[in-house]
Order: structure tokens, then C-alpha cells, then sequence
């Protein structure tokens, strides 16, 4: 499911216990970023972690991260000089199914 142009999930409708993979292709990785870590948390930004995202031959950033959440998973992303890509202040959020 794409998101936006920016951001992808499989599955796009998580349920809890389930991994999903995230590609994002933000102002970050277009800004030729070398190394770019998810920032997640749920139901709020609880259980906050940064999970390390690998480079793809598309030039994006993936990573897989398991949902712990039961109502929202909340994202945003950073690169390696503390940059961040939160969508202008909104982060990201993805209903929990």
C-alpha cells in the first residue's frame, strides 16, 4: 500500500504481532542520505524505537518492524546527521487492524 509517493507498507492495514515491511523514498533518501533509521512507536508514540533501514538498488530505504501496537503505529525518519523527515510536523500514522 503506497501511503504517498514518499512511503510504502506491506501490509498496508497491519494487525498486532504482524511484521511490516515500510519503504520510504522521501526528502531524505532523494537528498542522498547514506544511512536513514525509522523512527516508530504506537497508540501515541508508546514503545518509541529507531529501526536501521537498508539501502535498496532503487535508491529507497526498507525495514521491517513488528507491530506492537492495537490502535495506530506512528512513524517518522532520520538520517545520519539528525535530519529528520517528519511530514512537515504530522509524522506518519497507520490504523492497526
Amino acid at each position: 500500500m503506497h501511503l504517498d509517493d514518499r512511503i510504502s507498507m506491506e501490509p498496508g492495514s497491519p494487525a498486532r504481532g504482524q511484521s511490516v515491511r515500510v519503504e520510504y523514498r522521501g526528502l531524505l533518501a532523494q537528498s542522498g542520505a547514506d544511512r536513514i533509521w525509522m523512527r516508530c512507536g504506537f497508540d501515541g508514540w508508546n514503545q518509541v524505537e529507531d529501526i536501521y533501514m537498508s539501502k535498496t538498488p532503487q535508491n529507497s530505504f526498507s525495514c521491517v518492524a513488528e507491530v506492537k501496537g492495537t490502535r495506530e503505529m506512528n512513524f517518522c525518519f532520520k538520517d545520519s546527521a539528525n535530519n529528520w523527515d517528519n511530514n512537515s510536523g504530522q509524522n506518519w500514522a497507520v490504523p492497526i487492524r
